[in-house]
């Protein structure tokens, strides 16, 4: 399993990596160490460190990940590779198929701020030329979490339909997320889970934060809840602190309890755009039976029933978004019953188990094939 970095990997694919194996798969996870390595290894898990700069675009770095990713894949030809990301699957592709390697899959999850920018379209185009490399190999699934991202691919001809998969998300444990109302505090809190990148929307929740502070500054709190990030376009820390006054506005940094949070909390913002795949903190905030404001964006339309568990807002747009979360902090029946249609969807669409069965299927299935091609 080659995943960027190893929190994602915990955070992400740590489901699918101990039902592998607990189902006799030998499973090694290959990624690169933020501090968590050993987490991982006490799981039991081979662990290999993967030299990758996951948003760098230096031609040297890049070089130094292929030919690494190649020479692993010439070792081990037997092996399943399950890639996650654009640029696993980019580099990892092309090793894949110049390696002969058994059986790959393609895990797309979200396509990032690079596809999401029209001044990259000279970069783009290309790196859909590499992609198509890699994907026409035989003995591939591509996983994809939402329509969007399958009729780019598919209409690019990056990939062939026969290749395609469609699992919606990552998965959580709905054992582990609940919807308590007993838990909720006061002032209301309206939170935000995720990485601080400008275009995960968290200046436009700020400004909307702004709209509502005359009406509504001692009745509520903006719970900005994630880590810094390494891309080179992301939000430093004194951007951070100075767009929050730890109070009306909170900047919790990371957070392990992240499921606790939600749990106290009465509504998310989720102002991205971002190209998703499916964010994971929509998914929690559904299992956690949280009313969802949110953007028509890529990713995160796919988890809002405008009206029925939420509302879709424009990207971009810091005043609808104040407007919707208005209508919820108002009423508290409609934000109990968005938030109970919201854990509806979750049973529906987000169980890990069902993601996890998924995924082993698809293992099985190009294990199988490639011992009779």
């Amino acid at each position: 399993m080659i995943v960027n970095e190893d929190r994602f990997f915990l955070s992400h694919r740590e489901d699918i990596a101990i039902t592998a194996r607990k189902e006799g798969w030998d499973v090694t996870v290959v990624t690169k160490n933020t501090g968590r390595r050993a987490e991982i290894e006490e799981m039991g898990f081979k662990y290999i460190e993967l030299p990758i700069n996951p948003t760098g675009m230096n031609p040297f770095q890049e070089l130094r990940t292929f030919r690494f990713l190649y020479h692993l894949y010439i070792n081990n030809r037997d092996a399943i590779i399950h890639h996650v990301g654009l640029k696993n699957i980019l580099w990892g592709g092309i090793a894949a198929r110049l390696a002969h390697s058994r059986g790959v899959v393609d895990a797309v999850s979200g396509m990032g701020i690079l596809f999401g920018d029209e001044r990259s379209s000279k970069i783009i185009s290309v790196v859909e030329k590499l992609l198509k490399v890699g994907m026409r190999k035989k003995n591939l699934a591509v996983i994809f979490q939402n329509h969007d991202d399958e009729r780019y691919f598919v209409d690019k001809t990056i990939v062939r339909p026969e290749a395609v998969e469609f699992i919606k998300g990552s998965g959580v444990d709905l054992n582990e997320y609940t919807e308590d109302m007993s838990h909720k505090v006061e002032p209301l809190a309206i939170i935000f889970t995720a990485r601080m990148l400008r275009e995960k929307g968290v200046l436009d929740l700020v400004q909307a934060a702004r709209l509502l502070k005359r009406d509504y500054h001692d009745r509520i709190q903006f719970w900005l809840c994630g880590d810094l990030s390494e891309n080179p376009r992301a939000l430093k820390e004194e951007d951070v602190t100075s767009l929050t006054d730890g109070e009306y506005v909170k900047w919790l940094g990371y957070r392990r309890d992240v499921r606790d949070l939600l749990r106290k909390a009465s509504i998310m913002a989720f102002p991205s755009y971002y190209r998703e795949g499916v964010p994971r903190s929509l998914i929690e905030a559904s299992a956690s039976g949280l009313p969802i404001v949110t953007t028509t964006s890529v990713g995160c339309k796919d988890t809002v029933e405008d009206g029925v568990n939420g509302y879709l807002i424009p990207p971009h747009n810091p005043e609808a978004l104040a407007a919707k979360l208005r209508i919820l902090i108002e009423n508290p029946v409609l934000r109990r019953h968005m938030g109970r249609q919201s854990r509806i969807i979750a049973e529906r669409d987000y169980d890990v188990d069902i993601v996890v069965a998924r995924h082993l299927k698809i293992y099985e299935r190009l294990l199988r094939n490639g011992r009779n091609s």
